[in-house]
């Protein structure tokens, strides 16, 4: 949906200021599955033994949904991890699966990993007006209202789950669960801003949904009020209490994989993409550091994976991937 690279679609020179501020088979119709909440199954196309890709109508979401799930096979109940994507979501598949190795890195693993597209400068909430650009988005709902019922139903999910995202999905990682505690055990967030409120926090959000072409007011009302803060992990602290929690990010610090990574002409020089990169990170960096510093006042355990190098790329979200992983799977 504007999955274009970063500093194509963001443009070194704002990239550096809102990071100084902040920081192929066609789908096959399928039996309806029904599920509470009003949700089902319309298309399903096996990719390979791991993986499916559906789609599911939502009553909510007004529309039909993509959504990749990847599971082991078998009826043994296995727990799901919902990946969510960052503000260039692609439209009708997952970028941590275009992008991120997710496919390959779960292969065989005994976890239902669910990766809904489409998301694209959403924050993943349920927007209170229509907004002309993206209408009006109902994603929490579906995501914790009516998608579970279908995944367990037909993935022999066990109810425990766990999500995370990566930059704008990492905010939306922790947001749901402070406001679904009962629903996650676990949450990860990679190059994210979890807390909404503050100058800079806000800053963030709303260039990020206008960078899709979209208004914040749409979404959450104004800054500061009280809808904005109740999407704001920071003001439900204690709702992450009991559960594994997973940061990172790295310090914006152009490093080896940066220099050596491929990159498109179309997008620009090279520098220029490694500076909009460098200045994201950098903001998320702050960030984050910001929010465990409140689970550190707040004695709320939580596993760092801050790194010394690392811009705002999926080079460095690879790496992060295995990590959370590892500290998320204890608790499902």
């Amino acid at each position: 949906m504007w999955a274009k690279r970063l500093s194509r679609s963001w443009g070194p020179k704002f990239c550096v200021l809102v990071g100084a501020s902040l920081l192929g088979a066609t789908l096959t119709a399928a039996p309806a599955q029904a599920a509470p909440q009003g949700a089902h199954i319309v298309a399903e196309k096996v990719r390979s033994i791991y993986r499916v890709d559906l789609k599911v109508k939502s009553a909510a979401m007004r529309d039909s949904i993509p959504v990749t799930v990847l599971s082991p096979g078998g009826t043994a109940p296995r727990p799901t991890v919902y990946m969510l994507d960052g503000a260039d979501a692609g439209d009708e598949v997952s970028d941590w699966i275009t992008k991120g190795g997710a496919e390959q890195f779960f292969a065989g693993r005994n976890v239902n990993v669910v990766l809904p597209a489409g998301g694209a400068g959403s924050f993943y909430t349920n927007w209170i007006r229509k907004d002309s650009k993206l209408g009006k988005p109902q994603w929490e709902t579906f995501l914790t209202e009516e998608l579970p019922g279908v995944i367990d139903k037909k993935f022999h999910g066990s109810g425990h789950n766990a999500v995370m995202g990566l930059s704008m999905g990492g905010q939306s990682a922790f947001a749901l669960s402070t406001r679904h505690p009962k629903l996650y055990r676990g949450v990860a967030s990679m190059s994210g801003c979890p807390q909404v409120s503050g100058q800079a926090n806000e800053a963030y959000v709303r260039a990020t949904v206008a960078k899709s072409g979209a208004n914040t007011d749409n979404m959450w009302g104004a800054p500061g009020s009280k809808n904005w803060r109740a999407h704001d992990p920071a003001t439900n602290i204690e709702a992450l209490r009991g559960k594994a929690l997973f940061i990172s990010s790295g310090t914006g610090a152009i490093g080896p994989m940066d220099l050596a990574a491929k990159r498109d002409p179309k997008d620009g020089p090279a520098d220029a993409q490694m500076a909009a990169g460098s200045a994201l990170e950098v903001g998320a960096n702050r960030c984050s550091l910001e929010f465990v510093t409140l689970l550190t006042a707040n004695d709320i355990p939580y596993t760092s994976g801050f790194r010394f190098i690392g811009t705002h790329s999926w080079d460095y979200w690879k790496i992060d991937l295995p990590r959370a992983w590892d500290a998320i799977n204890p608790a499902l």
